[in-house]
């Protein structure tokens, strides 16, 4: 029998992939967590009954399956980004839970540009569309892309704004190729153009109620932030800010009037601890401040040849005493622990993770945390 050209072999795993992934009760971590312990998708998948707990009586797609859905990508003109592809988004590749495959319509280097998510209202008012529409141009000359749902309100306006001046990536509920709303079918076209359509289901999925969560939990996770402009308390907006502080991202909210139920939503996230926006700068600003901490933490180390930054390293040192004494034996909630402190979620996290590596943290369910060996 002739050996398989790499090209045969590169689609034989990218079928695996598929089959791997599409199976029932195998998510982002449990992947992982196979491809580890077996090396390949394709291992996995032979060695199922080695799997144990509940997926090992799950049912694995079959090759057929797999193949036609390939087949119905490629005539979408859709294209597979898997985990471990370049151009899949870095901040969402770094969750433990990222999905294992998504599919892209447009240009997948758009991925890699730092994304600001832009989230609202469906039914946003004349003011919010504009005010979202001038933020996401603003962000986008100053290199940053913008990530949205495509829905109606401010994520349309958002995609519009960043289409003036650079990059815009819509997340969709559905398949890549199914155009929701279908009065942004033209919008959809453009963002393909320039910047790029994801999702993480099958070609010819219908969204449902039950996947805007999952889309709204890409949006956050391949965000550096997420800014919310207009919501109700019960909307998806919230649900994705929700997501972006459980993943240490930014979060960022547009003050408004406590007589329009759309500002309740943005007024109650700054009450519990967002950072107040009232343009790009104040949101460039803050990345900037963040990047700076972040930096400093991780470069601090005995021996080096530079003077320290007296002032940073007083400031930092003070934001790591003020959340250990916030933290003890008993799990606190983290997004607690963001209003308790009065930190960012980013801040917050890289210090969480400084103490889980020196062995003084543990994580538990629920996104709490805890002290170890502390009485």
């Amino acid at each position: 029998m002739p050996a398989l050209s790499s090209k045969e072999l590169a689609y034989a795993d990218l079928i695996d992939w598929n089959r791997l992934a599409r199976t029932p009760g195998v998510g982002g971590k449990t992947f992982r967590g196979l491809l580890q312990r077996f090396g390949a998708a394709g291992e996995a998948i032979a060695h199922q009954a080695e799997w144990g707990g509940r997926q090992k009586g799950a049912e694995v797609q079959k090759p057929a399956a797999a193949e036609q859905e390939f087949a119905a990508a490629q005539k979408a003109g859709l294209h597979y980004l898997r985990l471990n592809d370049p151009c899949y988004p870095a901040p969402l590749a770094a969750l433990d839970d990222a999905p294992p495959l998504l599919l892209i319509k447009g240009n997948p280097e758009a991925l890699k540009t730092p994304l600001i998510a832009i989230v609202g209202a469906r039914n946003a008012t004349i003011n919010g569309r504009k005010f979202a529409k001038v933020l996401a141009a603003d962000l986008a000359k100053a290199g940053y892309g913008v990530i949205s749902g495509m829905a109606r309100g401010i994520d349309g306006a958002a995609h519009e704004g960043a289409l003036t001046a650079g990059v815009t990536v819509a997340v969709l509920a559905g398949g890549t190729d199914v155009i929701y709303p279908p009065e942004h079918r033209d919008l959809h076209q453009r963002i393909a153009e320039t910047g790029a359509v994801i999702s993480e289901m099958p070609p010819g999925t219908e969204p449902q109620a039950a996947f805007f969560p999952r889309r709204n939990r890409l949006i956050s996770g391949a965000s550096q932030g997420v800014v919310v402009v207009e919501a109700t308390p019960r909307s998806g907006s919230l649900i994705t800010a929700r997501f972006a502080a459980e993943q240490g991202r930014d979060v960022f909210a547009v003050p408004g009037s406590p007589l329009d139920p759309r500002a309740h939503g943005p007024n109650g996230l700054i009450r519990d601890g967002a950072v107040l926006i009232q343009s790009a700068d104040d949101i460039i600003q803050e990345l900037q401040s963040l990047r700076a901490i972040s930096t400093n933490i991780s470069s601090a180390s005995p021996g080096r040849d530079q003077v320290p930054d007296i002032k940073e390293e007083i400031e930092v040192g003070d934001i790591r005493r003020r959340i250990e004494a916030a933290l003890g034996a008993t799990p606190a909630a983290v997004d607690e622990l963001v209003r308790q402190c009065q930190v960012s979620p980013a801040v917050l996290a890289t210090i969480l993770l400084e103490l889980e590596l020196a062995g003084r943290l543990e994580r538990l369910p629920g996104n709490r945390v805890a002290l170890i060996g502390t009485v």
